[in-house]
């Protein structure tokens, strides 16, 4: 019963008409029509079906709307008339192996799922002083991760990557081989022919019996793109509060950014760090806060993010390694090795390893990952022949080990790592590097 108060609290009373004014660039602007934000409204067009619309802002005396579909034959002077201001998602078990757009709906061929219960698109976050400490791992099935950057329960991390190394299918795997009871798949700005490919190839009918993909086009509206990271995490949020582990995979929050921007440039907001928005950077920490752990369940976010030419530092990526617990960097210079998952782990940080691991595991990453940082120091004088074997010890122990290193850090697509096996792989390599290490008699 609250929950149905609190529905009709944000239900405005009264219908509520208006007519097309005008149209600049993406965006619609009634007259007559105060709608608040976020309230969707449909178009009536002179032929074909209403156009739904979002109101995204205000300017002069006109409502801004945003489209959510293609808005051909439209016209000044159509009405305008407001639907709902609330924007809901019918959720459920249901949803589990299905394959839906980001209103919902099922793209998968198959018929639309009996569901009974609904929540908001925008949720607020946990309070942050009932947030309970991460303090257990969650395996992914990679093992370089569940090895070298254990994640906790509730854990968001970033994947950093430029276009063409790996991250869709690394994020397939994680997917296929993870403990967590649900998977939540996001998949934003995708092109059209690799949503089959992923679920086919990458995800496999194994990963998605217990997932829930949810897809945006490339092709669709900002907003649907938008929309469909807030149903991801609306889907997730569900499966949480009732009791559910839950792993949520969000291919691109890059994409889903620069949608943002798209909105904010076509509502007439002032573009700022390279043209995004000031909305883009208060939209990018709404969105990830609502993540985590709760008193009930929890959500392992991983978020893919797409590095504008191999750089690190640009806006986007800058401001979302602020907003997480860690981010996994993968390197082109290894993809192009053939070196797969390309997980540079000196490059990646894991921030709640130190919680969820126990001490001989910690001391043990430490110990390889300070041998992989001696070997990189050296690697341009051991390639010309330039270094001298005995001058570093940990340098020579890390050229020994070069092989077992990058058997370990390498894992074909079809085999599944767990965090016990992870560990003790691990800890067998940390006692070599120890015993290389000693003196000789």
């Amino acid at each position: 019963m609250p929950d149905l108060v609190e529905q009709l609290d944000q239900i405005m009373p009264t219908a509520l008409m208006g007519s097309v004014a005008r149209m600049i660039g993406t965006t619609i602007s009634a007259s007559d029509f105060p709608a608040p934000i976020g309230a969707v409204a449909e178009i009536q067009r002179q032929s074909g079906e209403p156009l739904a619309a979002e109101v995204v802002g205000f300017r002069d005396d006109l409502t801004v709307l945003y489209p959510l579909s293609p808005f051909e034959g439209v016209r000044r002077g159509n009405r305008v008339r407001l639907v709902r201001t609330v924007r809901w998602l019918r959720v459920g078990n249901e949803l589990l192996g299905r394959v839906i757009d980001a209103e919902g709906r099922p793209i998968d061929g198959r018929p639309l799922p009996a569901l009974d219960q609904r929540v908001s698109l925008q949720q607020a976050p946990p309070d942050p002083c009932a947030r309970p400490r991460i303090d257990e791992p969650l395996s992914t099935g990679v093992r370089a991760i569940d090895g070298l950057l254990t994640c906790g329960k509730g854990q968001r991390m970033g994947i950093f990557s430029g276009s063409g190394v790996g991250k869709s299918t690394l994020l397939g795997m994680m997917a296929r081989y993870s403990s967590a009871d649900v998977i939540v798949i996001a998949l934003i700005g995708e092109r059209g022919r690799e949503v089959n490919q992923f679920l086919e190839r990458d995800l496999g009918p194994d990963g998605l019996a217990k997932s829930v993909v949810i897809v945006a086009t490339s092709d669709q509206p900002a907003l649907m793109r938008t929309q469909a990271a807030q149903t991801a995490t609306a889907v997730a949020e569900h499966f949480r509060d009732r009791g559910k582990d839950v792993l949520l995979l969000m291919d691109s929050l890059t994409r889903f950014a620069l949608a943002q921007r798209e909105i904010g440039l076509a509502a007439g907001e002032p573009p700022t760090t390279r043209g995004f928005t000031p909305s883009v950077f208060a939209s990018l920490p709404r969105l990830v806060e609502r993540t985590g752990r709760s008193a009930s369940g929890s959500i392992t976010a991983f978020y893919s993010v797409l590095v504008e030419a191999d750089d690190p530092n640009e806006p986007i990526s800058d401001a979302v390694r602020g907003l997480l617990d860690g981010h996994t960097w993968l390197s082109r210079r290894l993809a192009s090795r053939g070196h797969y998952p390309a997980i540079d782990v000196l490059e990646s940080i894991s921030r709640l390893t130190p919680d969820v691991v126990d001490a001989e595991q910690l001391h043990a990453i430490h110990a390889i990952r300070d041998m992989l940082g001696a070997y990189r120091d050296h690697q341009d004088l051991i390639s010309i022949g330039a270094y001298r074997r005995g001058s570093n010890r940990t340098v020579d122990a890390a050229i020994d080990m070069q092989a077992a290193l990058n058997d370990y850090l390498r894992q074909p697509i079809g085999r599944p790592a767990s965090l016990a096996n992870a560990r003790g792989e691990l800890l067998e390599l940390f006692d070599r590097y120890q015993a290389l290490l000693e003196p000789s008699e």
